[in-house]
């Protein structure tokens, strides 16, 4: 998965760079501070992702600092979640950037190839579920996965799911995405053979407790092969799933 520590020790090998030019870019400082953030610069370098932004809580200042940041040291993609539209308006001077309002997200630069070792199904529960199913799917698209989306196919009408049994069953990884009683991701786990993330959602009336049934649900799984989030984390998922998708050996 840590593509950037392999290209560099493979540029090393191939004679493309040297060992001190190598070593200069590993020495290099690990993070910038600009005071309100300290920029994680080698997390890419650690982890294979580069540092996403939590736009939440930040000001359209601090986003542009920390987007500009990244920028400067060669980072060509940015993903910003939970950005507010009225502060995504305020960043609409950002080149590159396009926002996604449905799941809050903005993205700097151009989506990758997908170079997963298959495809992530995002399935949700109800319509309701779409702007945190989006969240999944958009952090698994700009990390180089290819994803399929499934949405309003939930257990109140069974049949709508199993017609697409096809695309359940030929998926990599599944995110399994619902409110209510969260019952969507045991189903799905009982017909698929590839692992399977559930992501419970705030959707739903009063004992519902703002997805807590939900994620009780989810964590009571009977099928096996299920893996829970946290309560609206589809950003969680979908860095999850691409990580399984990007497993060497995997299955195709």
């Amino acid at each position: 998965m840590n593509s950037e520590a392999k290209k560099l020790l493979e540029a090393v090998r191939d004679g493309s760079i040297s060992v001190d030019d190598a070593l200069v870019r590993l020495k290099t400082q690990p993070f910038d501070d600009l005071g309100y953030a300290k920029v994680d610069l080698h997390r890419k370098i650690r982890q294979g992702a580069a540092e996403v932004i939590y736009g939440q809580g930040k000001t359209p200042a601090q986003i542009s600092g920390i987007i500009r940041s990244l920028k400067e040291h060669g980072q060509e993609r940015i993903l910003i979640t939970r950005l507010s539209p009225d502060n995504a308006a305020e960043l609409s001077d950002i080149s590159g950037l396009e926002y996604h309002e449905d799941a809050h997200i903005a993205i700097v630069g151009e989506m990758p190839e997908p170079d997963g070792i298959g495809t992530i199904v995002v399935a949700t529960g109800g319509t309701s579920d779409i702007p945190v199913a989006e969240e999944a799917a958009l952090t698994a698209q700009i990390h180089g996965s290819r994803v399929e989306r499934l949405y309003d196919v939930g257990v109140s009408g069974l049949h709508r799911l199993l017609s697409n049994t096809k695309t359940i069953m030929s998926a990599s990884v599944i995110i399994a995405v619902a409110g209510m009683e969260g019952a969507l991701a045991s189903v799905v786990g009982g017909l698929a053979d590839c692992p399977v993330i559930a992501v419970p959602t705030s959707v739903g009336y009063g004992t519902s407790f703002n997805g807590l049934t939900a994620l009780l649900s989810m964590l009571n799984s009977c099928a096996s092969g299920v893996a829970v989030v946290n309560i609206d984390n589809g950003f969680g998922a979908g860095y999850y799933a691409n990580m399984i998708n990007h497993m060497d050996g995997g299955r195709k």
